[in-house]
Protein backbone atom coordinates (compact mmCIF):
# COMPACT_ATOMS: atom_id res chain seq x y z
CA UNK A 1 0.00 0.00 0.00
CA UNK A 2 2.88 2.14 0.13
CA UNK A 3 3.72 1.84 -3.20
CA UNK A 4 0.21 3.70 -4.02
CA UNK A 5 0.62 7.25 -2.54
CA UNK A 6 4.64 7.73 -4.08
CA UNK A 7 3.06 6.78 -7.31
CA UNK A 8 0.22 9.31 -6.99
CA UNK A 9 2.55 11.79 -5.79
CA UNK A 10 4.74 11.12 -9.11
CA UNK A 11 1.69 10.91 -11.52
CA UNK A 12 0.76 14.51 -9.76
CA UNK A 13 4.07 15.69 -10.30
CA UNK A 14 4.05 14.74 -13.81
CA UNK A 15 1.07 16.40 -14.23
CA UNK A 16 2.09 19.53 -12.89
CA UNK A 17 5.44 19.39 -15.27
CA UNK A 18 2.93 18.61 -17.97
CA UNK A 19 1.00 21.54 -17.54
CA UNK A 20 3.64 24.31 -17.14
CA UNK A 21 5.67 22.69 -20.59
CA UNK A 22 2.21 23.10 -22.14
CA UNK A 23 1.98 26.96 -20.75
CA UNK A 24 5.62 27.38 -22.05
CA UNK A 25 4.48 26.12 -25.80
CA UNK A 26 1.46 28.69 -25.00
CA UNK A 27 3.88 31.64 -24.48
CA UNK A 28 6.01 30.54 -27.00
CA UNK A 29 3.51 30.84 -29.68
CA UNK A 30 2.24 33.87 -28.38
CA UNK A 31 5.43 35.46 -28.78
CA UNK A 32 6.31 34.69 -31.78
CA UNK A 33 3.06 35.86 -33.06
CA UNK A 34 3.54 39.17 -31.28
CA UNK A 35 6.66 39.40 -32.70
CA UNK A 36 5.03 38.67 -36.72
CA UNK A 37 2.37 40.98 -35.85
CA UNK A 38 5.10 43.77 -34.76
CA UNK A 39 6.77 42.96 -38.03
CA UNK A 40 3.93 43.49 -40.43
CA UNK A 41 3.47 46.82 -38.36
CA UNK A 42 7.31 48.10 -39.03
CA UNK A 43 6.90 47.17 -42.75
CA UNK A 44 3.52 49.07 -43.45
CA UNK A 45 5.36 52.14 -41.98
CA UNK A 46 8.29 52.17 -43.67
CA UNK A 47 6.26 51.65 -47.37
CA UNK A 48 4.36 54.59 -46.19
CA UNK A 49 7.65 56.30 -45.59
CA UNK A 50 9.04 55.81 -48.82
CA UNK A 51 5.56 56.28 -50.77
CA UNK A 52 5.45 60.03 -48.57
CA UNK A 53 9.36 60.43 -49.90
CA UNK A 54 8.79 59.25 -53.48
CA UNK A 55 4.92 60.27 -53.90
CA UNK A 56 5.67 64.05 -55.33
CA UNK A 57 7.68 62.87 -58.01
CA UNK A 58 4.53 61.32 -60.06
CA UNK A 59 3.93 64.36 -61.74
CA UNK A 60 4.53 64.86 -65.46
CA UNK A 61 6.44 67.92 -66.77
CA UNK A 62 4.65 70.33 -68.25
CA UNK A 63 1.44 69.27 -66.44
CA UNK A 64 0.37 71.78 -63.71
CA UNK A 65 -2.84 71.06 -61.85
CA UNK A 66 -4.21 73.23 -59.36
CA UNK A 67 -7.66 73.14 -57.25
CA UNK A 68 -8.23 76.96 -57.69
CA UNK A 69 -11.87 76.70 -55.44
CA UNK A 70 -14.36 74.22 -54.25
CA UNK A 71 -17.81 74.56 -52.87
CA UNK A 72 -20.13 72.35 -51.72
CA UNK A 73 -23.78 72.03 -53.39
CA UNK A 74 -25.10 69.44 -51.47
CA UNK A 75 -24.61 66.16 -48.88
CA UNK A 76 -22.59 64.61 -52.10
CA UNK A 77 -22.40 67.11 -54.49
CA UNK A 78 -19.22 69.50 -55.02
CA UNK A 79 -18.89 72.03 -57.62
CA UNK A 80 -14.56 72.65 -58.43
CA UNK A 81 -12.83 74.85 -60.38
CA UNK A 82 -9.62 73.30 -61.33
CA UNK A 83 -6.68 74.83 -63.51
CA UNK A 84 -4.59 72.79 -66.06
CA UNK A 85 -2.21 74.81 -67.58
CA UNK A 86 -3.93 78.03 -68.38
CA UNK A 87 -7.25 77.27 -67.76
CA UNK A 88 -9.87 77.02 -65.32
CA UNK A 89 -12.57 74.08 -65.96
CA UNK A 90 -15.67 74.42 -63.54
CA UNK A 91 -16.07 70.89 -62.68
CA UNK A 92 -19.70 69.07 -61.07
CA UNK A 93 -18.49 65.86 -58.75
CA UNK A 94 -20.97 63.55 -57.39
CA UNK A 95 -22.69 60.21 -57.15
CA UNK A 96 -19.46 59.05 -58.61
CA UNK A 97 -18.79 61.06 -61.43
CA UNK A 98 -17.64 63.74 -62.91
CA UNK A 99 -18.85 66.44 -65.50
CA UNK A 100 -17.66 69.47 -67.35
CA UNK A 101 -19.52 72.14 -66.67
CA UNK A 102 -17.63 75.14 -67.81
CA UNK A 103 -14.36 76.16 -69.46
CA UNK A 104 -12.41 79.42 -69.45
CA UNK A 105 -8.90 80.57 -69.80
CA UNK A 106 -7.40 81.29 -66.00
CA UNK A 107 -7.01 85.03 -65.23
CA UNK A 108 -3.86 86.19 -65.47
CA UNK A 109 -2.00 86.45 -61.90
CA UNK A 110 -0.29 89.83 -61.15
CA UNK A 111 3.61 89.28 -60.57
CA UNK A 112 3.43 91.41 -57.41
CA UNK A 113 0.41 89.49 -55.72
CA UNK A 114 0.42 88.10 -52.13
CA UNK A 115 0.52 84.08 -52.25
CA UNK A 116 -3.20 84.17 -51.33
CA UNK A 117 -4.41 85.21 -54.85
CA UNK A 118 -2.35 82.30 -56.39
CA UNK A 119 -4.66 80.24 -54.52
CA UNK A 120 -0.52 78.78 -53.08
CA UNK A 121 -1.70 80.53 -49.36
CA UNK A 122 -0.86 77.38 -46.66
CA UNK A 123 -3.51 75.32 -45.15
CA UNK A 124 -2.47 76.39 -41.47
CA UNK A 125 -3.06 80.24 -42.35
CA UNK A 126 -6.67 80.15 -43.74
CA UNK A 127 -7.95 78.25 -41.33
CA UNK A 128 -6.51 80.62 -38.75
CA UNK A 129 -8.11 83.79 -41.03
CA UNK A 130 -11.35 81.60 -40.58
CA UNK A 131 -11.25 80.65 -36.81
CA UNK A 132 -10.40 84.64 -36.74
CA UNK A 133 -13.38 85.17 -38.83
CA UNK A 134 -15.98 82.87 -37.62
CA UNK A 135 -14.97 83.89 -33.56
CA UNK A 136 -17.38 86.73 -33.76
CA UNK A 137 -20.54 85.50 -35.05
CA UNK A 138 -22.75 86.63 -32.70
CA UNK A 139 -25.43 89.21 -33.88
CA UNK A 140 -24.08 91.12 -37.03
CA UNK A 141 -21.37 88.95 -37.41
CA UNK A 142 -18.65 91.35 -36.62
CA UNK A 143 -16.14 91.57 -33.41
CA UNK A 144 -16.28 94.23 -31.35
CA UNK A 145 -19.27 96.22 -31.74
Amino acid sequence: MSDTPASETQAAGLDALASSGDSLVGMATLGKTAAALALVVVIIFVCTALLRRWGGHTRMAGHHLQVVASTALGNRERLVIVEVEDTWLVLGVGGGQVTKVHEMPAPPTPEGAPAEAAGDEPFATRFARALRHNAGLGGNGRRGS
